[in-house]
């Protein structure tokens, strides 16, 4: 499944790890492991083979950016790279993975952000909840957003 996004020569992909997994490796190898500098061992997880994977692709149909939908409603692995950042691709990433969430009939969808990134998810509806907690040495907050 691919929509293209308004305006732009981006399209957003859909799919299993199986069809999207070495197109979500490049992007998160890029942006987690190599500028983030979170340890390999905790970005890569059993989670991936059970997961909705969107990916970003430009007019030439690289992967410029990446997000997956867990089973239960939880957006994550969020990631655009370095040049393609600030086009609106994260935000179709995350439209098109709330949307897939609310197809299937969950009532919310929850993210853990980095919390420099807060006020993007914000945006989209998500509110903070809790304590500020790391995770791979990176702060975090917990948010939710009702898909209603």
């Amino acid at each position: 499944m691919a929509d293209k996004l308004s305006g732009s020569d981006i399209r957003i992909e859909l799919g299993d790890w199986e069809m999207l997994g070495s197109a979500a490796r490049i992007v998160r190898s890029e942006v987690f492991i190599g500028e983030q500098l979170v340890p390999v061992a905790l970005e890569w997880d059993e989670m991936d083979a059970v997961a909705l994977h969107a990916i970003a692709r430009d007019s030439a149909g690289q992967a410029v950016g990446t997000g997956r939908l867990l089973p239960d409603g939880h957006i994550g692995r969020m990631a655009v790279l370095r040049g393609a950042r600030g086009q609106g691709i994260g935000a179709a990433i995350l439209a098109a993975l709330m949307q897939a969430s609310r197809r299937r009939g969950d009532a919310e969808s929850r993210l853990n952000a980095q919390t420099h990134a807060q006020g993007f998810y914000a945006r989209y509806g998500f509110k903070g909840e809790g304590e500020e907690f790391d995770d791979a040495d990176i702060p975090h907050i917990h948010m939710r957003c009702r898909l209603g």
